[in-house]
C-alpha cells in the first residue's frame, strides 16, 4: 500500500501518545492535532487519507469536526473514537460527520489498526476503479470515433464455435 498520511486528533496528548504506539509501525505518515482547530489548519496544508477523531473536546466537537471534514474533504476516511457511551453521539457522528467507523476508548489495537488497513485498501480500490472508469470512458470514444470514420468496424462476426472471424475484404 501506498504511504497513507493519517491526521489524529485527541485533546489528550496521552491518547496521542497511545494511538502514535498503535499505528507507529505500521508505515504510515501520521499528523498528530490536540484541536478540532488545529485540525483544520494542518488538513489545508496536507493531503491527508484518513482521520481518527476523539468526540469530546473542547470548542468544536468530534462530529463538528468530521462533518466539516466531509463538506470540504468528502474521499477522507473519517473514524470517531469516544469514551462516551452514549448512543445519541454515535448517531449524530453517523448522520453528520457519514463516519466509516466508530470506536470506544479504550480501543482495541487489533482491531483499530484492522479497520484503518480495511478503510484505505478500499480507498485505493475506489481510486483504481475511477481510473479505470475514465480509461474505458476514453476508449469508447475513441471506438465511436473510429466507428464514424470507418462503419462497421466494431462489429464482430462470430463462427459457430464462438471464435471471431476476421473479414479482410477478400
Amino acid at each position: 500500500m501506498d504511504n497513507f498520511k493519517i491526521l489524529l486528533v485527541d485533546d489528550s496528548q496521552n491518547m496521542l501518545k497511545a494511538l502514535k504506539r498503535t499505528f507507529i509501525s505500521e508505515g504510515y505518515a501520521l499528523y498528530f492535532s490536540l484541536s478540532a482547530k488545529e485540525a483544520l489548519e494542518i488538513l489545508k496544508k496536507e493531503d491527508i487519507d484518513l482521520i481518527i477523531s476523539d468526540e469530546n473536546m473542547p470548542e468544536i466537537s468530534g462530529t463538528e469536526l468530521l462533518k466539516l471534514v466531509r463538506v470540504q474533504y468528502p474521499s477522507m476516511i473519517r473514524i470517531m473514537l469516544t469514551g462516551l457511551a452514549d448512543f445519541e453521539v454515535v448517531k449524530n457522528a453517523i448522520n453528520k460527520g457519514e463516519i466509516y467507523k466508530f470506536f470506544n476508548k479504550p480501543w482495541d489495537d487489533f482491531e483499530l489498526l484492522l479497520s484503518v488497513r480495511y478503510a484505505l485498501k478500499q480507498k485505493v480500490l475506489e481510486k483504481e476503479n475511477q481510473q479505470l472508469k475514465s480509461k474505458l470512458r476514453t476508449q469508447e470514444e475513441y471506438l465511436r470515433q473510429l466507428e464514424l470514420e470507418y462503419p462497421g468496424i466494431s462489429e464482430k462476426k462470430m463462427s459457430k464455435d464462438g471464435s471471431i472471424i476476421i473479414d479482410n475484404g477478400n
